[in-house]
């Protein structure tokens, strides 16, 4: 299970020793660095766009993301977002499972879709 936490702007804030491991970053190198430094070209901008109009209207957003590792790998995770009031501060915490084979091949032809339409 990968579990992060970030400030209102999306700066990783905490990484647990899984998202470490899966995505190949020592901890050091992910604290303080914007969340989208994981994102896959695959993946479409309406997607994150999705996830932030969610949690920035209070409300839990899920749904299946491609990441990069570190070394230009890729891994998939079934992600779910929430926000928190952390010390007076909006701070938002994510939790990712491995998906199913369905769950990616259906988010994969759906990804593909929503990129041709970006262009």
């Amino acid at each position: 299970m990968i579990v992060s936490e970030t400030d209102a702007k999306g700066i990783i804030l905490y990484a647990n020793n899984d998202f470490c491991k899966i995505a190949g970053y020592l901890k050091e190198e992910l604290i303080g660095q914007p969340h989208n430094i994981l994102r896959h070209f695959d993946m479409p901008k309406v997607a994150f766009k999705d996830l932030w109009d969610t949690v920035h209207a209070g409300k839990t957003w899920n749904g299946i993301v491609k990441n990069r590792c570190k070394n230009g790998d890729f891994y998939w995770v079934n992600a779910t977002v929430y926000g928190i009031e952390k010390n007076g501060e909006k701070r938002y915490i994510s939790v990712r499972v491995k998906p199913t084979k369905q769950e990616v091949d259906t988010a994969e032809k759906l990804y593909i879709q929503l990129k041709k339409e970006e262009k």
